[in-house]
């Protein structure tokens, strides 16, 4: 009986986590013209990882998502970050000041440099919750003294 319930689980979550990828780069996407933004859409998509952990387990997950992968993924977030925002100070406004054009309202993109801004944080926060779940099941691991 045990065994049926984790297939069920497991075939839920894997068709599942394309939805919620998509959900969470629909929520960085529109988060400058709607609810939402980098922030909430990389808890999703790190809780995207945590789902796909808890159901098939961490040694396929991490066959597929290495911790290096994702320590450098977050790397490029923080740095494509500050960078943008040094950008805006060799073109002359203030860090993180838009130099790119402003298009209509309620557009994507709309709002110039936070579409950007918004898919960098996303990637940055989704790596870090994911790392972060990757290290407290590790430490639970050892605990356990597996």
């Amino acid at each position: 009986m045990r065994r049926q319930e984790t297939k069920i689980v497991r075939n839920v979550a894997r068709k599942l986590f394309p939805v919620l990828v998509l959900f969470a780069f629909y929520l960085i996407i529109y988060g400058h013209i709607s609810p939402g933004g980098g922030f909430q859409g990389g808890v999703v998509l790190g809780s995207s990882l945590i789902l796909l952990y808890l159901s098939e387990g961490p040694e396929r997950v991490e066959k597929k998502f290495k911790n290096s992968q994702l320590a450098i993924l977050e790397a490029i977030g923080v740095l494509t970050f500050v960078g943008i925002g040094f950008l805006g100070i060799i073109l002359g406004k203030h860090f993180l000041g838009n130099f790119l054009p402003i298009g209509r309202v309620g557009m994507v993109p709309s709002a110039g440099l936070v579409l950007l801004l918004n898919l960098f944080i996303g990637t940055k926060v989704g790596a870090g919750i994911s790392l972060i779940f990757y290290a407290l099941m590790k430490f639970d691991r050892r605990a356990q003294g597996e």
